[in-house]
């Protein structure tokens, strides 16, 4: 499970990248191993969990993914024939906005596949200064969680005892209910933001009781 999601993140960014990934994941799997013998809970669920926060859907992974050729291959095997592509983006440069304020897709046509590549091979300047779509709320927000995260495998690692097993592995699970995309996911990010610090106080704590925290659909 972690070799394959290393191997993804790889592809998704770069050889450094994935090592980030594989690095945390092995000292969190070797911290539990020694304080719960046969235990792969907690590393399963951090693996899950990293992988899902550093391997998010922006603009570079969407136009990555249409230009691979499994897209391609995709639309061979289930048509057999299609007049046009036709694409339904909401580009931030646009601007477009519904009446609550939230982005607007707009339709374009298959000129973009050339766009797709090229966008694809830029994806090294991802996190970088030069990258412009890094400065949007949403990808602050989405960096911030990342980082967060990493210091909670951080604090797991540092209470992990066959007592505080159902708080850690609730904290390592968390990421899990940030799903969506805009409004959506941001809304699952501030239930997500008060559920931390609940369940921070329980893995310090010892306390093994608590709720569930769902994600808004």
């Amino acid at each position: 499970m972690i070799d394959r999601r290393q191997r993804f993140l790889v592809q998704y960014q770069n050889e450094a990248y994935a090592q980030r990934y594989s690095t945390r994941i092995a000292r969190l799997r070797a911290a539990e191993a020694e304080v719960l013998p046969g235990s792969t809970a907690v590393t399963e669920a951090a693996a899950r969990g990293l992988f899902k926060l550093m391997a998010i859907k922006d603009k570079y992974e969407v136009a990555r993914l249409y230009s691979d050729g499994s897209f391609r291959r995709q639309l061979a095997a289930e048509f057999a024939s299609y007049e046009k592509l036709e694409f339904h983006l909401a580009p931030p440069i646009l601007g477009r906005r519904d009446a609550a304020g939230n982005p607007r897709k707009s339709s374009f046509g298959p000129w973009m596949m050339p766009l797709f590549g090229l966008l694809a091979r830029l994806r090294g300047l991802r996190g970088t200064v030069f990258d412009v779509f890094g400065y949007s709320e949403e990808r602050r927000m989405e960096r911030q969680l990342l980082a967060d995260y990493e210091a909670d495998l951080n604090l797991i690692e540092k209470h992990l005892s066959p007592k505080r097993v159902n708080a850690a592995l609730a904290l390592a699970s968390l990421p899990s209910i940030i799903r969506g995309y805009g409004h959506i996911k941001e809304a699952n990010a501030l239930k997500a933001k008060e559920e931390r610090l609940r369940l921070i106080r329980r893995l310090e704590n010892g306390d093994e009781e608590g709720p569930v925290l769902r994600a808004a659909e």
